[in-house]
């Protein structure tokens, strides 16, 4: 969920269990933040319950019971 300038919020990727382990939720992830139009979005938002690991080889951290990225927006 977007406004594709200031805010987007995450849902938790989810990789049914039979296709775990293969970097699926890697190429997901990568793709979403990388996409054209949510280049400038400053401020990124998550909850998740189990995919801490996942999310923070991109930067998010915990923050309380969200995790939000460093991540400056690229012009």
């Amino acid at each position: 969920m977007t406004d594709y300038t200031v805010f987007a919020y995450l849902a938790d990727v989810i990789i049914w269990p039979e296709h775990r382990g293969q970097g699926i939720g890697k190429q997901l992830v990568q793709a979403l933040i990388d996409h054209p139009e949510v280049k400038t979005v400053s401020h990124w938002s998550l909850s998740t319950s189990d995919a801490h690991g996942l999310y923070e080889k991109f930067g998010f951290e915990t923050d309380g019971r969200y995790m939000r990225p460093e991540r400056k927006p690229a012009a």
